[in-house]
């Protein structure tokens, strides 16, 4: 028995270390999901700003191109000026050329911003497939730490239960009530010992008052038939 009882110990000690074991990886991946959410809000931030940058560059690319050929119609209404005689053709050159100029750079701008908000937008896109893969990542994490809680809790249940099935508690309830059915056993013995003694005590006071009440009977009855005899004058009849 005593070798039952060691493998019981030896099998909830490990049970005990499982459970033990089993609540590093929860508070592991406790950790782990919150690290991804900060993670999550980082990649937040970072999609807003590469969004804002690409805004930013569409609308400086829109806002040169614009400016771009507004340089161009006023090298054009120079030129227009001059053959119309209202500006010398010099003086139209002379101005048209810097519209030109101005143009050119424009251009050059428009094209480098445009070039900047196609790298924004695939940046944004990149990132964007990230921050759903981790939004994803972090669901399922957190399916499978609700799953690792809910076995984490069967396995401590299982256990308690296996140890107080296998009774090998001192202070268990099973020896407890191992304890209160010996008690009980006891009174039980004890009331029905004072049982017997008192069924004793009563015999014997019962034997007394039968003989006592037995022979007041028979003298009544004596009694009352010598008085029926008197009265049926059967008496003086035997007596003379």
């Amino acid at each position: 028995m005593n070798i039952f009882r060691r493998l019981f110990r030896i099998g909830s000690a490990e049970a005990n270390s499982l459970v033990d074991k089993l609540e590093d990886p929860i508070k592991m991946t406790e950790q782990g999901i919150r690290d991804l959410k900060s993670d999550l809000g980082k990649a937040l931030e970072a999609l807003a700003e590469v969004k804002a940058l690409a805004i930013r560059a569409r609308n400086d690319a829109n806002s040169d191109t614009e400016k771009a050929n507004d340089y161009e119609r006023k090298a054009i209404l120079l030129l227009k000026r001059a053959e119309q005689g209202e500006i010398t053709m010099e003086e139209a050159d002379r101005l048209a050329s810097e519209c030109l100029v101005q143009k050119e750079a424009l251009a050059a701008n428009a094209q480098v911003n445009r070039t900047n908000q196609e790298k924004f937008e695939a940046n944004v896109n990149k990132l964007d497939g990230n921050i759903k893969t981790l939004r994803s990542n972090i669901k399922r994490y957190e399916v499978e730490l609700k799953t690792l809680k809910a076995r984490a809790k069967v396995s401590e249940a299982t256990t308690n239960i296996n140890k107080q099935l296998a009774d090998i508690d001192s202070t268990s309830t099973v020896s407890m009530l191992e304890r209160m059915k010996e008690k009980v056993d006891q009174q039980e013995a004890l009331a029905e010992s004072y049982a017997d003694i008192a069924s004793e005590n009563t015999s014997v006071d019962q034997e007394i008052d039968k003989a006592l009440d037995s022979g007041t009977a028979q003298v009544k009855a004596a009694d009352s038939l010598a008085a029926l005899k008197a009265k049926m004058g059967l008496g003086k009849s035997e007596g003379a």
